[in-house]
């Protein structure tokens, strides 16, 4: 598909702050572990992994740090580590949001169900609120005909 200069495609990113907060929490383990450690390994064992934990979840951010994108032929959701799966429109079912209370606070995830699997994404994730990606989603996607195939109104 040829990228249409009308209509560029859209994108949601991971907000740039926070692989360096995750990089800097990752530090932070490394220097308390080492500095309140005490000689005990499983101490630093257990700070040394929370590091390469919060170091893995920043590496992720900062190479695949587009977790959602849509033009015209339909969306592109994340796969694995970092690797991209392509969903065209005709296969999404329905684009929603749902939300929760969770510890005192309102959570939102976008939710992109094509029947075969459910995409979820955060507002973590997309670096704005669920709702307004939706929205933008919707406006996006193109019409669907409301007959099914077969269907002589189709």
């Amino acid at each position: 598909m040829h990228p249409d200069p009308d209509n560029p495609p859209l994108r949601w990113r991971v907000n740039r702050a926070l692989p360096v907060l995750k990089l800097t929490g990752a530090v932070l383990f490394v220097a308390l572990g080492a500095a309140f450690a005490d000689g005990d390994p499983v101490r630093l064992g257990i700070a040394s992994l929370a590091a390469l934990g919060l170091l893995g979840w920043a590496v992720r951010d900062l190479v695949a740090p587009v977790r959602l994108a849509a033009d015209a032929g339909g969306i592109t959701v994340p796969r694995g580590f970092a690797g991209r799966r392509h969903i065209p429109w005709t296969e999404v079912e329905q684009i929603s949001v749902d939300s929760r209370p969770r510890l005192g606070l309102r959570t939102e995830t976008l939710e992109i169900d094509t029947g075969a699997s459910i995409h979820l994404l955060s507002q973590y994730d997309l670096g704005v609120p669920p709702t307004d990606v939706a929205a933008a989603l919707q406006t996006a996607r193109p019409t669907r005909p409301t007959g099914r195939p077969g269907d002589p109104s189709h």
